[in-house]
């Protein structure tokens, strides 16, 4: 007999991306077929994201009112407004793994994200956007970043990013950087390694395309950090895009590619001892659960695996081994904290609410954390068809996060406090100031921009 939903906590099979039947349109037909029809029946998904809605539009306007009789083309309308946040999976499903059902809804919309990359369905435009560590490269050179981010303000050019890259013009964009963190990152002071019960006392740093190209203050904050507390670090040898952009088009064979030049980089520090950290969180997740589960049998990538640490989960088990100092000298007021999506599905709980919690105990910090997604998600949020509905997606969290009229809005995600921003300043509730999570912390410790 089989129960109506799980008591077990989720887990994930190995993505089988390497079978041909795994590229084979029918079979993935078929199996769309399956999990929409449950999710049909439960509906419990409706509030994540636009691919709930668009199913149970589809099924509500069709001839029967159940799945049959939806076309099956309109399933790739579905597969479009997934953007692989896994919340659906990770917080929401009642019939994942172990569940005899095995609903796998974010896996099998990236299997169906690969058929359609694999028969050329994805534009150039897409490709580009999400080939981060290409356009990044013009980072670092001031004169080309100042006429490149000088230009990208201007209505003109957003029309063209709109009518060649299909960027919608009033999406934010994110500038470039007049210095690059990596090339620019000062060596650590700290050479003392002291290893904690839970931590590792060295830590390499995986700079992000992000925080490399975009912005660098996110990463100097870390470093700062990080020297205030005496750990010692390195910034990693070298380092390709995560994987991730590729990853939400299903372009599974270039996210092979970046995963062969990080992991061979990356696995020395891990057998090394080192807590590798990134500071950005789907950068994090990709190496903690994307990449092991489509290399299950590479011994490596579980080293990397394993020596993965979002930063405040690192910080925040440092001070659980009483390596951490604690003198917070500057109160950050009212604090609106967003926890991201990839944050939440790395199963480490809520670590930047429990050291915003922490600084609260020395300084004033009157917190309200919103968890919840922001509808940027990526790629997604700047898309010209999908702006709008990130936007409508966001709207909660726009108005959730101007509680109090906060002093500071912060969210891991540095993409999804941009957007949050935005959001709120259409709202009409603009924020005074937004700021990294790891900026708030250097700011509390009283340590000089």
């Amino acid at each position: 007999m089989t129960r109506e939903g799980n008591l077990e906590a989720p887990t994930r099979h190995a993505l089988d991306w390497k079978n041909p039947q795994f590229h084979d349109e029918e079979k993935c037909l078929h199996e769309m077929e399956r999990i929409f029809d449950i999710c049909h029946g439960c509906r419990r998904c409706v509030s994540l994201c636009q691919s709930f809605p668009t199913l149970f539009d589809l099924v509500d306007a069709g001839r029967t009112g159940e799945l049959d009789g939806v076309d099956r083309r309109d399933f790739w309308k579905v597969v479009d407004q997934c953007y692989l946040c896994d919340l659906c999976y990770l917080t929401k499903c009642p019939y994942v793994p172990p569940h005899a059902w095995n609903l796998d809804f974010p896996h099998t919309m990236l299997r169906a994200k690969a058929i359609k990359f694999r028969k050329g369905q994805v534009g150039a435009g897409e490709r580009f956007l999400a080939s981060t560590d290409v356009h990044g490269q013009f980072a670092g050179i001031p004169v080309v970043v100042q006429a490149v981010n000088a230009v990208n303000r201007t209505r003109l050019a957003r029309r063209v990013l709109d009518g060649q890259l299909g960027v919608h013009p009033d999406a934010w964009l994110p500038e470039l950087a007049a210095k690059r963190f990596r090339w620019s990152a000062p060596k650590s002071q700290s050479q003392v390694v002291t290893n904690g019960e839970r931590t590792p006392g060295k830590v390499a740093i995986f700079s992000t395309c992000y925080v490399n190209y975009n912005e660098p203050g996110i990463g100097f904050d870390l470093l700062k950090v990080l020297e205030h507390n005496a750990i010692p670090y390195v910034i990693v040898e070298k380092e390709s895009c995560c994987g991730m952009p590729k990853l939400e088009l299903g372009d599974l064979e270039t996210v092979e590619k970046h995963k062969t030049a990080n992991i061979a980089v990356l696995a020395p520090y891990a057998r090394d001892g080192f807590a590798i950290l990134s500071a950005i969180p789907s950068c994090t997740l990709m190496f903690k659960q994307e990449l092991p589960l489509m290399f299950p049998a590479e011994e490596a990538v579980k080293q990397v695996q394993d020596a993965m640490w979002d930063p405040f989960e690192y910080l925040v088990a440092r001070h659980k081994d009483g390596l951490l100092r604690t003198d917070f000298k500057q109160a950050l007021g009212r604090v609106s904290y967003h926890v991201p999506c990839h944050g939440r599905v790395q199963k480490i709980g809520r670590k930047t609410e429990e050291m915003f919690k922490l600084i609260g105990q020395s300084v004033e910090v009157r917190l309200n954390t919103v968890e919840r997604c922001s509808g940027h998600a990526g790629t997604y949020g700047v898309k010209t068809p999908y702006h709008p509905v990130a936007m409508k997606i966001g709207k909660p969290v726009f108005k959730a996060m101007a509680k109090d009229e906060p002093d500071f809005i912060c969210s891991d995600c540095a993409l999804a406090g941009h957007h949050i921003a935005q959001g709120m300043a259409a709202a009409g509730t603009p924020a005074k100031a937004l700021a990294h999570p790891l900026t708030l912390l250097r700011t509390a410790y009283g340590i000089a921009p």
